[in-house]
């Protein structure tokens, strides 16, 4: 029996350790390894926070740029930082994986918040201090002191596209949904990962603004670096007990077949019997560690507005392509 060969106690959703072999769920997983990423996520937000929230008046005052081009840049840079997790999640699911994406991305990251305090804090790296109530009679910045700013500013938006869509997949993947304690634990899992943004977020947007403004950006970027430092050992430090799914493929690769196969199919009938959407039986999903998923009539308006367009653009070209009387 299963329970005697203790299979039972492997997980069933097809995790694996970082050697790819089957994982005991008595031994990695679960709130044990959550609490490395939880507390991980507490630092990172508010490395994050703590750079981005005072970015404009650091542009302004500090390298005096106009109010108009400091804006401008914080809003690419900040549309860059939400850009590149799509390359970090394609990395992370079609080659590396997720855990040693988000380790070379947390290098990366560390790296970039690392050359930023230098660049605030080295004197020759930024405009000599001027009291002057309009920025446009201040010493501009040099082409080279821009270049280290932005430089360190976008390397670490690359660290943050491969951290920012793995790190929350990473906890997800501690919990089995084929146990139910264990997928019950899963949602509160994500109530607490919340929790961490909103705190880590609440931290920087009071404290480390606080201390930009009022002792000095050396301290107030010099903390976040730090932080982001303490967070990255922590996760590291939970390395033994984390369970890794393999990297599985192109997910736009199946996006497109998913796609192809919708339009090759989009008039073969509906059968009234949902079982018969699938060549397998549930049974057979549980026990290869996949997810069947069920048949849904949310989306079958799409079905009945590409008809209605079909037979709009038919009578559109058949009514404009006929020969004049």
């Amino acid at each position: 029996m299963a329970v005697e060969d203790g299979r039972d106690e492997y997980t069933q959703d097809g995790t694996v350790d970082l050697k790819g072999n089957p994982v005991l769920r008595s031994k990695r997983g679960g709130w044990k390894a959550c609490s490395f990423v939880v507390v991980y996520e507490v630092f990172e937000r508010m490395a994050y926070y703590g750079i981005s929230s005072n970015l404009v008046l650091y542009l302004t005052r500090k390298l005096h740029q106009g109010t108009v081009t400091s804006a401008n840049n914080v809003t690419n840079w900040i549309g860059t930082i939400w850009m590149t997790p799509i390359l970090g999640a394609y990395v992370a699911d079609a080659h590396l994986g997720r855990y040693w994406t988000f380790i070379i991305a947390s290098a990366i990251y560390l790296a970039g918040m690392f050359i930023l305090t230098l660049a605030v804090s080295v004197p020759g790296l930024k405009p000599p201090h001027c009291t002057e109530t309009n920025v446009a009679n201040c010493r501009k910045a040099s082409t080279l002191q821009l270049a280290i700013f932005y430089g360190a500013l976008y390397t670490l938006a690359v660290g943050t596209g491969g951290t920012k869509p793995n790190i929350s997949t990473i906890g997800a993947n501690q919990f089995d949904d084929f146990e139910p304690k264990e997928k019950a634990h899963k949602l509160s899992f994500f109530n607490w990962w919340m929790f961490s943004i909103f705190f880590g977020t609440l931290f920087a947007n009071t404290i480390l603004v606080y201390i930009q403004d009022n002792v000095g950006w050396t301290l107030g970027y010099g903390l976040p670096t730090a932080g982001l430092a303490v967070s990255i050992v922590i996760f590291v430090a939970g390395t033994p007990f984390y369970r890794h799914r393999v990297p599985a493929g192109s997910p736009f690769t199946r996006m497109a077949k998913v796609i192809v196969a919708a339009l090759r199919k989009w008039r073969v009938p509906i059968p009234n019997d949902p079982k018969e959407f699938y060549e397998l039986d549930l049974e057979e999903y549980n026990k290869k560690g996949k997810f069947r998923i069920d048949s849904t009539p949310t989306l079958r308006f799409v079905l009945v507005l590409s008809d209605c367009f079909g037979i709009f653009f038919l009578f559109h070209f058949s009514f404009f392509s006929s020969p004049v009387l």
